[in-house]
Protein backbone atom coordinates (compact mmCIF):
# COMPACT_ATOMS: atom_id res chain seq x y z
CA UNK A 1 0.00 0.00 0.00
CA UNK A 2 1.51 3.35 -0.75
CA UNK A 3 1.52 6.15 1.77
CA UNK A 4 0.08 9.14 0.58
CA UNK A 5 1.21 12.43 1.84
CA UNK A 6 -0.88 14.86 2.85
CA UNK A 7 -0.66 18.70 4.10
CA UNK A 8 -3.57 20.17 6.96
CA UNK A 9 -4.75 23.36 6.34
CA UNK A 10 -6.27 24.11 10.15
CA UNK A 11 -5.43 21.78 13.02
CA UNK A 12 -8.58 22.59 14.82
CA UNK A 13 -10.64 19.79 16.44
CA UNK A 14 -11.12 17.95 13.16
CA UNK A 15 -7.30 18.08 12.45
CA UNK A 16 -6.11 17.60 15.79
CA UNK A 17 -8.23 14.62 16.86
CA UNK A 18 -9.60 13.14 13.91
CA UNK A 19 -6.99 13.36 10.87
CA UNK A 20 -3.55 13.72 12.41
CA UNK A 21 -4.77 10.01 15.05
CA UNK A 22 -5.47 8.75 11.87
CA UNK A 23 -1.87 9.02 10.51
CA UNK A 24 -0.60 7.75 13.48
CA UNK A 25 -3.10 4.80 13.72
CA UNK A 26 -1.91 4.27 9.89
CA UNK A 27 1.50 5.58 9.35
CA UNK A 28 1.89 3.19 6.45
CA UNK A 29 -1.32 4.95 4.77
CA UNK A 30 -0.77 8.89 5.77
CA UNK A 31 1.84 11.01 6.72
CA UNK A 32 1.49 14.65 7.67
CA UNK A 33 4.12 16.66 5.63
CA UNK A 34 3.22 20.44 6.76
CA UNK A 35 0.35 22.04 8.59
CA UNK A 36 -0.88 25.57 8.50
CA UNK A 37 -2.40 26.92 11.63
CA UNK A 38 -2.86 30.72 13.12
CA UNK A 39 -2.67 29.23 16.64
CA UNK A 40 1.16 28.92 17.51
CA UNK A 41 0.52 25.75 20.07
CA UNK A 42 -1.79 23.62 18.03
CA UNK A 43 0.33 24.61 15.14
CA UNK A 44 3.33 23.43 16.88
CA UNK A 45 2.08 20.57 18.94
CA UNK A 46 1.05 18.75 15.64
CA UNK A 47 4.21 19.53 13.99
CA UNK A 48 6.56 17.99 17.06
CA UNK A 49 3.72 14.97 16.52
CA UNK A 50 3.96 14.19 12.61
CA UNK A 51 7.62 15.43 12.72
CA UNK A 52 7.04 17.88 10.14
CA UNK A 53 9.71 20.01 9.17
CA UNK A 54 9.88 23.57 10.55
CA UNK A 55 10.25 25.05 6.98
CA UNK A 56 6.30 23.48 6.08
CA UNK A 57 5.04 24.52 9.58
CA UNK A 58 3.07 28.23 8.70
CA UNK A 59 1.20 30.19 10.62
CA UNK A 60 -1.72 30.95 7.69
CA UNK A 61 -2.70 28.56 4.88
CA UNK A 62 -2.12 30.86 2.15
CA UNK A 63 1.95 30.47 3.26
CA UNK A 64 1.00 26.61 2.22
CA UNK A 65 0.76 27.14 -1.60
CA UNK A 66 3.99 29.19 -1.16
CA UNK A 67 6.25 26.46 -2.31
CA UNK A 68 3.84 25.01 -5.55
CA UNK A 69 2.44 20.95 -4.52
CA UNK A 70 4.13 19.36 -1.85
CA UNK A 71 2.07 16.46 -1.05
CA UNK A 72 -0.51 14.29 -2.28
CA UNK A 73 -3.41 15.20 -0.84
CA UNK A 74 -4.36 18.83 1.24
CA UNK A 75 -6.79 18.22 3.79
CA UNK A 76 -8.93 21.57 4.58
CA UNK A 77 -10.15 21.99 7.75
CA UNK A 78 -10.29 26.08 8.05
CA UNK A 79 -13.63 28.08 8.91
CA UNK A 80 -16.94 27.86 6.46
CA UNK A 81 -15.72 30.90 4.77
CA UNK A 82 -12.59 29.80 4.44
CA UNK A 83 -13.03 27.27 2.02
CA UNK A 84 -13.24 27.80 -1.08
CA UNK A 85 -9.75 29.72 -2.24
CA UNK A 86 -7.60 27.33 -0.51
CA UNK A 87 -9.67 24.24 -2.39
CA UNK A 88 -10.04 25.86 -5.59
CA UNK A 89 -6.35 26.75 -5.36
CA UNK A 90 -5.31 22.95 -4.19
CA UNK A 91 -6.88 21.60 -7.61
CA UNK A 92 -5.49 24.22 -9.40
CA UNK A 93 -1.67 22.64 -8.53
CA UNK A 94 -2.87 18.93 -8.47
CA UNK A 95 -4.17 17.95 -5.07
CA UNK A 96 -7.10 15.88 -4.60
CA UNK A 97 -8.88 17.31 -1.86
CA UNK A 98 -10.85 16.69 1.61
CA UNK A 99 -13.06 19.14 2.52
CA UNK A 100 -14.97 19.80 5.41
CA UNK A 101 -18.65 20.13 5.27
CA UNK A 102 -20.08 22.84 3.95
CA UNK A 103 -18.07 23.33 1.09
CA UNK A 104 -18.92 27.03 1.46
CA UNK A 105 -21.62 29.25 3.16
CA UNK A 106 -22.08 30.58 -0.83
CA UNK A 107 -23.90 28.28 -3.05
CA UNK A 108 -22.24 29.84 -6.21
CA UNK A 109 -19.39 28.79 -4.68
CA UNK A 110 -20.25 25.01 -4.03
CA UNK A 111 -20.68 25.22 -7.86
CA UNK A 112 -17.78 26.65 -8.78
CA UNK A 113 -16.13 24.19 -6.93
CA UNK A 114 -18.16 20.92 -7.79
CA UNK A 115 -17.54 22.05 -11.60
CA UNK A 116 -13.59 22.71 -10.85
CA UNK A 117 -13.42 19.25 -8.99
CA UNK A 118 -14.18 17.89 -13.11
CA UNK A 119 -12.01 20.54 -15.18
CA UNK A 120 -8.83 19.25 -12.95
CA UNK A 121 -9.91 15.93 -12.83
CA UNK A 122 -9.33 15.88 -9.30
CA UNK A 123 -11.09 13.70 -6.14
CA UNK A 124 -13.11 16.72 -4.05
CA UNK A 125 -14.26 14.75 -0.98
CA UNK A 126 -16.71 16.29 1.30
CA UNK A 127 -16.89 15.07 4.78
CA UNK A 128 -20.63 13.74 4.52
CA UNK A 129 -19.19 11.14 7.32
CA UNK A 130 -22.30 9.78 8.36
CA UNK A 131 -22.73 7.82 5.04
CA UNK A 132 -19.63 5.83 5.75
CA UNK A 133 -20.66 4.62 9.29
CA UNK A 134 -21.77 1.03 10.31
CA UNK A 135 -25.70 2.36 11.20
CA UNK A 136 -26.38 4.47 7.74
CA UNK A 137 -24.49 2.19 5.79
CA UNK A 138 -26.69 -0.59 7.25
CA UNK A 139 -29.65 0.89 6.89
CA UNK A 140 -28.98 1.89 3.11
CA UNK A 141 -28.06 -1.86 2.07
CA UNK A 142 -31.32 -2.70 3.58
CA UNK A 143 -33.42 -0.29 0.79
CA UNK A 144 -30.85 -1.48 -1.76
CA UNK A 145 -31.82 -5.03 -0.96
CA UNK A 146 -35.58 -3.82 -1.48
CA UNK A 147 -36.77 -4.68 1.93
CA UNK A 148 -38.83 -1.57 1.99
CA UNK A 149 -39.93 -1.50 -1.46
CA UNK A 150 -40.34 2.34 -2.46
CA UNK A 151 -40.01 4.78 -0.20
CA UNK A 152 -42.88 7.01 0.79
CA UNK A 153 -41.58 8.59 3.68
CA UNK A 154 -38.47 9.64 5.93
CA UNK A 155 -38.80 11.52 9.19
CA UNK A 156 -35.36 12.21 11.05
CA UNK A 157 -34.95 14.19 13.63
CA UNK A 158 -31.32 15.38 14.84
CA UNK A 159 -31.56 16.19 18.57
CA UNK A 160 -28.04 18.33 19.14
CA UNK A 161 -27.93 18.63 22.62
CA UNK A 162 -27.67 21.50 24.81
CA UNK A 163 -24.05 21.15 25.38
CA UNK A 164 -22.85 20.82 21.61
CA UNK A 165 -25.87 23.51 20.74
CA UNK A 166 -24.18 26.00 23.61
CA UNK A 167 -20.78 25.16 23.14
CA UNK A 168 -20.48 25.70 19.16
CA UNK A 169 -23.74 27.48 18.14
CA UNK A 170 -24.22 29.75 21.20
CA UNK A 171 -20.82 30.67 22.24
CA UNK A 172 -18.42 29.61 19.33
CA UNK A 173 -17.31 29.43 16.16
CA UNK A 174 -20.41 28.81 14.45
CA UNK A 175 -23.12 31.14 16.07
CA UNK A 176 -23.56 33.82 13.95
CA UNK A 177 -24.15 32.63 9.94
CA UNK A 178 -22.74 36.46 8.62
CA UNK A 179 -19.24 34.98 10.42
CA UNK A 180 -19.54 31.15 8.85
CA UNK A 181 -22.92 29.48 7.95
CA UNK A 182 -26.45 29.28 8.84
CA UNK A 183 -26.93 26.14 11.16
CA UNK A 184 -28.73 24.32 8.64
CA UNK A 185 -26.03 24.30 6.37
CA UNK A 186 -22.85 24.41 9.33
CA UNK A 187 -24.46 21.36 11.01
CA UNK A 188 -27.37 19.66 9.72
CA UNK A 189 -26.71 19.54 5.92
CA UNK A 190 -25.14 16.10 7.08
CA UNK A 191 -28.55 15.27 7.88
CA UNK A 192 -29.92 16.50 4.27
CA UNK A 193 -27.37 14.30 2.81
CA UNK A 194 -28.42 11.38 4.36
CA UNK A 195 -31.55 11.91 3.27
CA UNK A 196 -31.01 12.63 -0.47
CA UNK A 197 -28.82 9.59 -0.44
CA UNK A 198 -31.50 7.22 1.45
CA UNK A 199 -34.21 8.73 -0.81
CA UNK A 200 -32.00 8.64 -3.93
CA UNK A 201 -34.19 10.46 -5.73
CA UNK A 202 -33.92 14.60 -6.74
CA UNK A 203 -35.40 16.71 -4.28
CA UNK A 204 -37.73 19.14 -5.83
CA UNK A 205 -38.84 21.45 -3.05
CA UNK A 206 -38.43 22.65 0.18
CA UNK A 207 -39.75 24.95 2.45
CA UNK A 208 -38.59 25.45 6.36
CA UNK A 209 -39.28 27.31 9.54
CA UNK A 210 -37.06 28.24 12.07
CA UNK A 211 -36.19 30.51 14.66
CA UNK A 212 -33.75 31.70 17.46
CA UNK A 213 -36.01 30.87 20.19
CA UNK A 214 -34.32 30.76 23.32
CA UNK A 215 -30.70 32.00 23.66
CA UNK A 216 -31.68 35.71 23.42
CA UNK A 217 -31.01 38.53 25.59
CA UNK A 218 -34.39 38.82 26.59
CA UNK A 219 -34.68 35.35 28.14
CA UNK A 220 -31.85 36.26 31.15
CA UNK A 221 -33.04 35.30 34.54
CA UNK A 222 -32.72 38.08 36.51
CA UNK A 223 -29.48 37.99 38.74
CA UNK A 224 -27.74 36.72 35.95
CA UNK A 225 -23.96 38.64 34.52
CA UNK A 226 -22.21 38.52 31.13
CA UNK A 227 -19.66 35.99 32.12
CA UNK A 228 -20.82 33.00 34.09
CA UNK A 229 -17.39 33.58 36.32
CA UNK A 230 -18.46 37.32 37.44
CA UNK A 231 -20.72 36.23 40.59
CA UNK A 232 -23.80 35.26 38.42
CA UNK A 233 -26.56 34.39 40.91
CA UNK A 234 -28.14 32.26 38.98
CA UNK A 235 -25.40 30.12 37.73
CA UNK A 236 -25.87 27.28 40.19
CA UNK A 237 -29.32 26.68 39.03
CA UNK A 238 -28.73 27.53 35.24
CA UNK A 239 -28.54 24.34 33.21
CA UNK A 240 -26.26 26.35 30.51
CA UNK A 241 -23.44 27.48 32.96
CA UNK A 242 -19.96 27.55 31.81
CA UNK A 243 -18.51 26.48 34.79
CA UNK A 244 -20.40 23.20 34.57
CA UNK A 245 -19.49 22.31 31.11
CA UNK A 246 -15.65 23.12 30.86
CA UNK A 247 -14.82 22.50 34.79
CA UNK A 248 -15.37 18.80 34.81
CA UNK A 249 -12.25 16.88 35.56
CA UNK A 250 -10.17 14.56 34.54
CA UNK A 251 -10.72 14.48 30.67
CA UNK A 252 -12.79 17.67 30.41
CA UNK A 253 -14.80 16.19 27.41
CA UNK A 254 -15.31 20.25 26.25
CA UNK A 255 -12.89 21.88 27.78
CA UNK A 256 -10.12 21.20 25.11
CA UNK A 257 -12.37 22.86 22.43
CA UNK A 258 -12.01 25.85 24.56
CA UNK A 259 -8.51 25.94 25.46
CA UNK A 260 -4.65 24.66 24.88
CA UNK A 261 -4.23 24.54 29.02
CA UNK A 262 -6.74 21.69 30.85
CA UNK A 263 -5.17 23.42 34.00
CA UNK A 264 -7.81 24.32 36.71
CA UNK A 265 -5.94 27.42 36.08
CA UNK A 266 -6.03 27.37 32.14
CA UNK A 267 -9.77 26.79 32.10
CA UNK A 268 -10.38 29.47 34.28
CA UNK A 269 -8.89 32.22 33.09
CA UNK A 270 -10.40 30.80 29.28
CA UNK A 271 -13.56 31.48 31.26
CA UNK A 272 -12.62 34.84 32.16
CA UNK A 273 -11.47 36.17 29.02
CA UNK A 274 -12.63 33.68 25.94
CA UNK A 275 -15.61 33.50 24.09
CA UNK A 276 -16.91 30.66 26.21
CA UNK A 277 -17.51 31.96 29.40
CA UNK A 278 -20.36 34.20 28.21
CA UNK A 279 -23.63 33.78 29.54
CA UNK A 280 -25.72 32.06 26.78
CA UNK A 281 -28.31 35.17 26.49
CA UNK A 282 -25.32 37.49 26.41
CA UNK A 283 -23.59 36.38 23.16
CA UNK A 284 -23.84 37.48 19.35
CA UNK A 285 -24.71 34.61 17.96
CA UNK A 286 -27.36 34.40 15.40
CA UNK A 287 -28.55 30.96 14.47
CA UNK A 288 -31.63 29.46 15.14
CA UNK A 289 -31.81 26.69 17.87
CA UNK A 290 -34.86 25.01 16.53
CA UNK A 291 -35.82 24.34 12.78
CA UNK A 292 -38.02 22.19 10.31
CA UNK A 293 -37.53 21.20 6.96
CA UNK A 294 -40.50 19.69 4.56
CA UNK A 295 -39.00 18.30 1.64
CA UNK A 296 -40.67 16.71 -1.83
CA UNK A 297 -38.93 14.62 -4.20
CA UNK A 298 -39.18 14.06 -8.37
CA UNK A 299 -40.96 10.35 -7.41
CA UNK A 300 -43.69 12.32 -5.19
CA UNK A 301 -41.60 10.66 -1.87
CA UNK A 302 -41.11 13.51 0.69
CA UNK A 303 -39.40 13.36 4.42
CA UNK A 304 -39.39 15.63 7.10
CA UNK A 305 -36.23 17.37 8.89
CA UNK A 306 -36.09 18.45 12.41
CA UNK A 307 -33.31 20.18 14.26
CA UNK A 308 -33.29 21.50 17.92
CA UNK A 309 -30.39 21.87 20.03
CA UNK A 310 -32.90 22.28 22.77
CA UNK A 311 -32.80 18.25 23.94
CA UNK A 312 -31.00 17.15 26.57
CA UNK A 313 -28.62 14.29 24.45
CA UNK A 314 -27.19 14.64 20.63
CA UNK A 315 -28.64 11.83 18.71
CA UNK A 316 -30.23 10.93 15.36
CA UNK A 317 -33.79 9.43 14.87
CA UNK A 318 -34.77 8.02 12.34
CA UNK A 319 -37.98 6.50 10.32
CA UNK A 320 -38.41 5.20 7.12
CA UNK A 321 -41.52 4.18 5.58
CA UNK A 322 -42.08 1.59 3.03
CA UNK A 323 -44.12 -0.11 0.50
CA UNK A 324 -43.12 -3.33 1.83
CA UNK A 325 -41.61 -2.30 5.01
CA UNK A 326 -40.31 0.29 7.59
CA UNK A 327 -37.22 1.12 9.49
CA UNK A 328 -36.74 3.04 13.23
CA UNK A 329 -33.61 3.51 13.99
CA UNK A 330 -31.51 5.53 17.04
CA UNK A 331 -27.86 6.03 15.85
CA UNK A 332 -26.88 7.16 19.51
CA UNK A 333 -27.75 3.41 20.52
CA UNK A 334 -26.24 2.10 17.19
CA UNK A 335 -29.32 -0.35 16.30
CA UNK A 336 -32.37 -0.44 13.74
CA UNK A 337 -35.48 -2.39 13.52
CA UNK A 338 -36.81 -3.51 10.18
CA UNK A 339 -40.29 -4.42 10.05
CA UNK A 340 -41.29 -6.15 6.85
CA UNK A 341 -45.11 -6.27 5.99
CA UNK A 342 -45.61 -9.47 4.20
CA UNK A 343 -44.21 -11.24 6.74
CA UNK A 344 -44.53 -9.86 10.32
CA UNK A 345 -40.96 -10.60 11.11
CA UNK A 346 -39.31 -7.30 13.19
CA UNK A 347 -35.52 -7.88 12.65
CA UNK A 348 -33.53 -5.51 14.65
CA UNK A 349 -29.70 -5.02 13.33
CA UNK A 350 -26.93 -3.55 15.67
CA UNK A 351 -24.07 -1.73 14.58
CA UNK A 352 -22.71 0.25 17.02
CA UNK A 353 -18.94 1.23 16.77
CA UNK A 354 -17.07 2.33 19.78
CA UNK A 355 -13.98 4.37 19.74
CA UNK A 356 -14.47 6.32 16.62
CA UNK A 357 -16.87 9.32 15.84
CA UNK A 358 -19.59 9.49 14.34
CA UNK A 359 -20.52 6.27 14.89
CA UNK A 360 -17.61 4.26 13.10
CA UNK A 361 -18.31 7.05 10.24
CA UNK A 362 -15.00 9.02 10.41
CA UNK A 363 -12.03 6.48 10.58
CA UNK A 364 -13.84 5.01 7.44
CA UNK A 365 -14.35 7.68 5.60
CA UNK A 366 -10.44 8.67 6.27
CA UNK A 367 -9.78 4.97 4.48
CA UNK A 368 -12.04 5.34 1.64
CA UNK A 369 -11.10 8.44 0.86
CA UNK A 370 -6.94 7.89 0.46
CA UNK A 371 -8.24 4.43 -1.28
CA UNK A 372 -10.07 6.58 -4.10
CA UNK A 373 -6.57 8.51 -4.02
CA UNK A 374 -4.71 5.90 -4.73
CA UNK A 375 -6.51 5.06 -7.77
CA UNK A 376 -7.46 7.69 -9.17
CA UNK A 377 -5.66 7.84 -12.19
CA UNK A 378 -6.90 4.06 -13.58
CA UNK A 379 -10.13 4.31 -11.88
CA UNK A 380 -11.02 8.56 -11.79
CA UNK A 381 -14.22 7.90 -9.30
CA UNK A 382 -15.60 11.24 -7.31
CA UNK A 383 -16.71 8.75 -4.76
CA UNK A 384 -19.25 8.12 -2.04
CA UNK A 385 -19.46 11.53 -0.56
CA UNK A 386 -18.25 13.75 -4.09
CA UNK A 387 -18.26 17.52 -5.01
CA UNK A 388 -21.05 16.43 -6.99
CA UNK A 389 -23.08 14.01 -4.86
CA UNK A 390 -22.54 17.08 -1.62
CA UNK A 391 -24.13 19.18 -3.89
CA UNK A 392 -27.69 18.29 -4.15
CA UNK A 393 -27.89 18.65 -0.33
CA UNK A 394 -26.12 22.24 -0.19
CA UNK A 395 -28.57 22.94 -2.73
CA UNK A 396 -31.26 21.45 -0.49
CA UNK A 397 -29.78 23.13 2.59
CA UNK A 398 -29.91 26.83 1.32
CA UNK A 399 -33.65 26.39 -0.22
CA UNK A 400 -34.15 25.18 2.99
CA UNK A 401 -32.57 28.68 5.14
CA UNK A 402 -34.03 30.81 1.97
CA UNK A 403 -37.50 29.32 2.41
CA UNK A 404 -36.93 29.91 6.57
CA UNK A 405 -36.37 33.73 5.94
CA UNK A 406 -39.18 34.26 4.02
CA UNK A 407 -41.86 32.78 6.20
CA UNK A 408 -41.75 29.40 4.93
CA UNK A 409 -41.95 29.96 0.88
CA UNK A 410 -42.02 26.77 -1.17
CA UNK A 411 -39.19 27.22 -2.52
CA UNK A 412 -38.16 25.31 -6.31
CA UNK A 413 -34.64 23.79 -6.66
CA UNK A 414 -34.58 24.17 -9.73
CA UNK A 415 -35.59 27.57 -9.84
CA UNK A 416 -32.39 28.52 -7.42
CA UNK A 417 -30.09 26.09 -9.33
CA UNK A 418 -30.70 28.41 -12.42
CA UNK A 419 -30.33 31.33 -10.87
CA UNK A 420 -26.91 30.24 -9.14
CA UNK A 421 -25.70 28.75 -12.58
CA UNK A 422 -26.18 32.11 -13.96
CA UNK A 423 -23.59 33.17 -11.32
CA UNK A 424 -20.98 31.17 -11.65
Amino acid sequence: MRQLTAVLLGAGSRGRYIYGPYAEKFPNELKFVAVAEPDEERRTKFAVIHGIAPDRVYDSWEKAFEQGRIADIMIICTLDRMHYVPAMTAMELGYHVMLEKPMSPSLEECIRLERASHKYRRLLAVTHVLRYSPFWSGIKKCIADGELGTIGTIQLTENVGYPHMTHSYVRGNWRNSAETSPMILAKSCHDLDIISWLMDQPCTGVSSFGSLLHFREENAPAGSTARCIDGCEVERECAFSALKMYIQPPHHPWARYMTNDLSQEGILTALREGPFGRCVYRCDNNVVDHQVVNLVFENGANASFIMSGLTQSGTRRVQIMGTQGEIIGDMDKGAFTLYRYVTGEQVEIRCNVEGDGHGGGDERMVASFLRGVRGFDSNPSQGLTSATASLQSHLMAFASEHSRLNDGMAVKLADLYRTEVVLA
